[in-house]
């Protein structure tokens, strides 16, 4: 990709993106971050705008002046992006690469995050961290993220899920709210249990899947040679067969039902949003659980 390309694609992204964050999910953002586990910091006058919710009614009636309440992380939250830059992203069977809605889910994420004046950073890996970005405010912060999101290539093409947990869990001390995005394609969901556990007790952990319908099923196609983008093992698999076809929705639909109990079990926000599906409506649920 030239810089002029990138330049193109990072425009296209904030254009779309800043307007559903702006337009959309500011609010929900607002409403349903703020104010999680909040500690009380002082009382200000009211100002347009304000939640009439945090209106200080004592102080209200002995001032004869309406005054909220501040609470410390309301001033300032901070949203951590954990995205998978592993090599099963980098497919796609209809309308889009999973990459490609990675990026444009973490730039909205990113948007409704400077629109409420709050700090936001990233931490892009594999099987090993890659790439870790300091959380910032501003828009030229958030650009530099979307440039990393559409342009960064991994050293590694593996995927560590539990790893990146550890790391987040130990780097990021104070608490913050967290987006892990990812396929989730994992062979051992179990081994994520304990660093699940660890980022929830410390942390505002919601999980967003990205997925493609390919993930989950085999067209009727005939002879296929498949590609692990991963591994880069290669096999070649006829599509013609039922029973071939059943084992391989069987595989996924077993993933998914471990990773939906692991979720439960640990009390982790999850959605799943497929690359042909509008991932607007999976945030805004995400959002209202």
């Amino acid at each position: 990709m030239t810089s002029e390309e990138l330049l193109n694609k990072v425009r296209k992204i904030e254009i779309k993106t800043r307007g559903l964050s702006r337009n959309i999910f500011a609010g929900e953002y607002h409403s349903q971050f703020k104010g999680r586990g909040m500690a009380f910091s002082e009382v200000r006058e009211y100002q347009p705008g304000d939640d009439v919710r945090s209106i200080d009614w004592n102080v209200t009636a002995r001032l004869n002046k309406p005054y909220i309440k501040v609470f410390e992380e309301e001033r300032e939250l901070t949203v951590m992006l954990l995205v998978d830059v592993s090599g099963s992203r980098n497919f796609g069977s209809i309308s889009q690469f999973k990459r490609d809605m990675m990026a444009e889910v973490a730039a909205t994420l990113a948007f409704s995050t400077i629109e409420n004046n709050d700090k936001v950073g990233v931490l892009f890996f594999s099987d090993k961290i890659e790439k870790f970005i300091p959380a910032k405010k501003g828009k030229t912060h958030v650009l530099h993220i979307i440039r990393e999101l559409l342009s960064y290539e991994p050293e590694s093409q593996g995927t560590d899920i539990a790893g990146a947990l550890h790391y987040f869990a130990n780097a990021q001390k104070r608490r913050s709210t967290a987006f892990l995005i990812s396929d989730l394609l994992v062979d051992r969901p179990a081994e994520m249990e304990k660093p699940l556990m660890i980022c929830a007790n410390r942390h505002d952990l919601n999980v967003i899947r990205v997925y493609d319908r390919r993930d989950e099923e085999l067209p009727d196609v005939g002879l296929l040679k498949l590609k692990d983008p991963e591994t880069g093992q290669r096999i070649w698999v006829d599509s013609s067969v039922e029973a071939t076809r059943n084992r391989y929705a069987d595989v996924a639909a077993k993933r998914n039902t471990a990773l939906h109990e692991l979720f439960t079990k640990t009390g982790t926000n999850t959605v799943s949003v497929r690359t042909d599906e509008d991932y607007v409506k999976a945030l805004m649920h995400l959002f209202k659980q």
